[in-house]
């Protein structure tokens, strides 16, 4: 039986590093969280992540928008925050009302303070593997593994799923860790085929039961991303729970497994943000690029 990944106590220790950090700066770091509209699921992202923030150490400016605001007035608002040099990091809950560009509201986020890592500013370092923020999933996944003593040198990583905020920047950080890297998604041929090569499964579809027990190696290591509700309403991810983890080795459980890290490498983006503005204002010489 597979060994429980277990992303609640690996983000609580996380929480009281970061406190500590905080602690240490000539002032607080400021996460600015912006909600337009009334979906009852970001409702409850947002307030999550302002939990955390209060937890870390970390202050929270709230912006609750109602649905029919413009385009413009939400990126005017984006840039008085960007102009403010007391806000480190800017959010912007997903999805927007269809009304509004998502692209074009990613763009408008300052790249020094864009903490989901979303602007293609920093989706170009990870590729290019230079410092910097690392999009919230992959990242908490990556510290996962890190902790569980996973290795990814060498080994054949398969990421079921394309998305720009988790797949694509999975594969990438699997392949600076030298992983071996497969990407699949829903026009893949012969998905059991490629799952079964995996020594590191993650999957990342949405979709209860994309992942079977029959498509997985033993003693694979399963990460399972999403966040769903089966047909009797709980909680659960895209993989078969319990015949998945009677085959891999690891596996993440769903709730308690990524979600939890995906938060809390949000609030550590936002604390490198604000120690990036102050070393800044050592140096006022200096501008953010671009």
């Amino acid at each position: 039986m597979a060994i429980k990944m277990d992303g609640k106590a690996l983000a609580e220790k996380m929480r009281r590093e970061i406190r500590e950090e905080t602690a240490r700066l000539s002032r607080r770091p400021t996460l600015a969280v912006i909600l337009v509209g009334e979906d009852p699921a970001s409702q409850v992202y947002v307030r999550n992540k302002e939990k955390d923030c209060v937890e870390c150490g970390i202050l929270s400016q709230g912006y609750r928008l109602p649905e029919e605001t413009s385009e413009a007035q939400l990126l005017e608002l984006i840039g008085v925050l960007n102009d403010n040099d007391l806000v480190d990091g800017i959010l912007v809950q997903l999805p927007l009302p269809k009304h509004i560009s998502e692209q074009k509201i990613i763009h408008a986020i300052r790249p020094d303070k864009d903490v989901d890592a979303f602007h293609p500013f920093n989706v170009g370092k990870i590729v290019t593997g230079e410092a910097g923020f690392l999009p919230c999933t992959p990242a908490g996944i990556m510290e996962l593994l890190k902790e569980y003593q996973i290795e990814i040198a060498g080994k054949e990583c398969v990421v079921v799923g394309r998305s720009n905020i988790v797949g694509k920047p999975m594969a990438l950080l699997l392949l600076r860790e030298h992983g071996t890297v497969t990407i699949c998604h829903s026009k893949t041929a012969q998905l059991t085929d490629q799952t079964r090569r995996a020594d590191i499964l993650v999957s990342a579809v949405g979709k209860v039961g994309t992942i079977t027990g029959e498509m997985v190696k033993d003693g694979a290591v399963v990460i399972d991303v999403a966040m769903n509700r089966n047909a009797e309403g709980k909680l659960c991810g895209d993989c078969l729970y319990d015949e998945v983890a009677a085959k891999a080795s690891y596996i993440t459980p769903v709730p308690g497994g990524v979600g939890p890290m995906t938060r809390l490498i949000l609030m550590k983006n936002t604390l490198t943000a604000a120690q990036a503005h102050l070393d800044k204002e050592k140096k006022p010489q200096e501008r953010f690029a671009p």
